[in-house]
């Protein structure tokens, strides 16, 4: 299958329009080596003609055009955006969603708790919820399926957060995070997407080392990063995604994984970022690639 990083930034972007941060004002000024992203998505395809989106940014119509694979190919109106799935119901996730309103029906593949928050009780996405628009099936745990294109999908639900704009969440959030496991029918090759995770366990650890790639939640090095780069309080485990560095980090968790493995969703905060940096230089030696908007491979 081929893979396209559309954004591998987190929300938000990099350079952030509001952040004077170490990274954003060094991307502005020039004072650091490093590129600028939009925010996180993915377009996958087995037959080169037909392309599955991982999440729709805010910034996707700028991705579109940056990908003529994505652009009509004939005809008055036309896509090659097949299905789209959501991984969460992040507004930096879903907010692409709007732009594609104009279009033929596409399929959407998202959990019965991402649909609920998403389209269920909210009236401006709820605007998209009809056959004419949207096409939408709801996926399980662990169940894999034909997607169509020459691709079979599996969910695997993940620890996440809840999104702020839900009030009153239920106890149970099971569904709130996913990741998904593409595999190609024709090679059996297979790439695993996890934008956002809260905590890795042994279960996750097991799915991941049976594919071929991972492309995974890269958003913060450290917990405290927000606050070491005087831009906040908040904890990369309070906004949901385990932290690159530490002993519970995905750099020392997934260590062992003998597969193609790529962070994505990078924070403007990371210093990861800097392709000078020591942080870089340590992810790098581990094994590690970090992703970048136009990044294009095959699994």
């Amino acid at each position: 299958m081929r893979v396209h990083i559309l954004g591998s930034a987190a929300g938000g972007g990099f350079p952030q329009w509001n952040c004077n941060c170490f990274n954003c004002a060094g991307l502005r000024t020039g004072s650091i080596r490093a590129k600028p992203r939009t925010q996180c998505s993915v377009a996958i395809s087995a037959d080169g003609s037909r392309w599955l989106l991982l999440n729709a940014s805010p910034d996707l119509r700028s991705q579109i055009f940056s990908f003529p694979d994505l652009l009509p190919k004939g005809g008055a109106r036309g896509s090659a955006i097949d299905a789209v799935l959501l991984s969460d119901a992040e507004l930096d996730h879903i907010s692409g969603l709007l732009s594609l309103r104009e279009a033929q029906p596409i399929r959407l593949y998202c959990t019965s708790r991402v649909f609920d928050w998403v389209f269920a009780s909210n009236p401006v996405f709820g605007a998209l919820n009809s056959p004419e628009k949207l096409r939408v099936t709801t996926v399980e745990d662990r169940k894999a399926e034909s997607i169509g294109c020459g691709l079979g999908v599996e969910a695997i639900f993940v620890s996440g957060k809840v999104p702020t704009y839900v009030k009153n969440p239920p106890a149970n959030c099971d569904g709130a995070a996913v990741g998904y496991k593409l595999i190609d029918r024709a090679t059996g090759s297979s790439l695993l997407y996890v934008p956002a995770i809260k905590q890795i366990d042994e279960r996750f650890i097991a799915a991941a080392a049976a594919c071929d790639c991972l492309l995974f939640d890269g958003s913060f090095w450290s917990d405290n990063e927000m606050e070491i780069r005087g831009v906040g309080t908040r904890t990369a485990s309070a906004m949901g995604h385990v932290p690159i560095s530490g002993p519970s980090g995905s750099l020392a968790q997934l260590g062992g994984l003998r597969i193609r493995k790529i962070y994505t969703h990078i924070n403007n905060t990371n210093p990861i970022l800097d392709e000078d940096s020591a942080e870089r230089r340590e992810i790098e030696q581990a094994g590690w690639k970090v992703a970048e908007d136009g990044m294009d491979f095959t699994v």
